[in-house]
């Protein structure tokens, strides 16, 4: 497959196209291959499921393990992730051959009826939410299977913290119960909400307490970066200063995904032969914004005035502290009752986020489009 951009701003594409993060790949890989569950636990858009792609890539996992990950982000209760468990072993299964999945589709008593097949004698998970009648009952019936299977498995589960917030409120211990008698299947559970990580994994009376290894991700070094970057533009004889590289990485704080996205668009702007400096930057950034500008007028249409009101004025602070004090509130003509309604929401629909007592607005680009209404 021809590449005709090598800076990746979705999924994982191959160890060329990742940046670094050698030490970090050895450390999880280690800790998998020796028998250790893990939670690796860091800001969102940092790079942890890349890093965990990165990880099933390597020689000790690729060839010796089934690999699977789960993203139980959108997920509400233990109906869903069960469904999203399911659906992903058995599409990372398919390409293995008939013998592989065939034992997975035969463990699945509860749902077998509802799984179709393709024309190719494929199956195919065409089966919804509401199919998963017994959710418990499948559960059972997928772990038996990673303990059956031919092959030890790692499975990742991405936005792991989720499952706190299930109204069945027993979700950590039932999943802790059955990992727990585990020998042949080892779990990541990656989570981009600290302070509920932390809770999961670091309170004593929770079920998950000291039955894991705790990993964290900081920035890629920026030199590593500029090494990175440079060495994919000249590969198409292309050429970026080193200065454009750090400005691009300290305007971001290094967080990869903004990272990625600038050179993704600086690398697009650069003819054949040219040089990419710092001025480009702003260019690349407001080609970004531009590019998601009808995504945002519907984001923004969807919210109700009070949280419109409060996401500006959080907006227009940056990084917003004391939301409820005084002097908040009369830069922005609110109420302490309007910005408490109304961070709530903000919250759960991720437009915002907390951290340490900061509020600021999740998506960076999103933020410079709102201050340009």
């Amino acid at each position: 497959m021809a590449i005709i951009n090598p800076f990746v701003t979705q999924g994982y594409l191959s160890p060329h196209y990742f940046c670094d993060r050698v030490e970090e790949t050895n450390y999880l890989t280690n800790l998998i291959v020796n028998g250790n569950n893990v939670a690796l636990i860091s800001p969102r858009r940092l790079g942890k499921t890349g890093l965990i792609h990165h990880c099933f890539e390597q020689q000790s996992i690729k060839d010796d393990y089934y690999t699977f990950i789960v993203d139980i982000y959108a997920t509400k209760n233990l109906q869903e992730l069960v469904f999203c468990l399911g659906k992903s072993i058995l599409g990372a299964l398919k390409p293995q051959g008939r013998k592989v999945w065939e034992r997975f589709v035969n463990a699945l008593g509860s749902l077998r009826g509802s799984i179709s097949f393709d024309i190719n004698g494929l199956p195919e998970w065409g089966l919804g939410v509401g199919d998963v009648k017994v959710p418990q009952t499948t559960l059972d019936e997928i772990f038996m299977y990673l303990e059956q299977a031919d092959k030890p498995c790692i499975v990742a589960i991405d936005e792991f913290q989720v499952v706190a917030g299930y109204p069945e409120g027993n979700v950590e211990a039932i999943l802790r119960t059955h990992i727990q008698r585990c020998k042949n299947t080892r779990f990541i559970y990656a989570g981009s909400q600290r302070h509920m990580m932390a809770e999961i994994f670091a309170t004593p009376s929770r079920p998950f307490y000291q039955s894991t290894s705790l990993m964290t991700l900081a920035p890629i070094n920026v030199d590593r970066y500029v090494e990175f970057a440079q060495s994919l533009f000249r590969e198409y004889q292309k050429d970026i200063a080193e200065e454009t590289v750090r400005e691009a990485y300290q305007r971001y704080d290094g967080v990869t995904w903004y990272v990625q996205t600038i050179l993704n668009a600086l690398f697009s702007m650069t003819e054949s032969g040219g040089k990419c400096k710092p001025e480009s930057i702003d260019t690349a950034i407001q080609q970004v914004v531009t590019q998601q500008s009808f995504t945002y007028s519907a984001l923004l249409f969807q919210l109700p005035s009070k949280q419109k009101e409060v996401l500006m004025a959080i907006c227009r602070e940056g990084k917003a502290t004391s939301i409820t004090s005084r002097p908040f509130l009369q830069r922005h003509h609110l109420t302490a009752s309007t910005v408490q309604g109304a961070v709530k929401g903000l919250l759960e629909k991720d437009f915002i986020i907390h951290d340490l007592g900061t509020y600021s607005v999740y998506d960076k680009f999103f933020a410079i489009w709102l201050l340009q209404q």
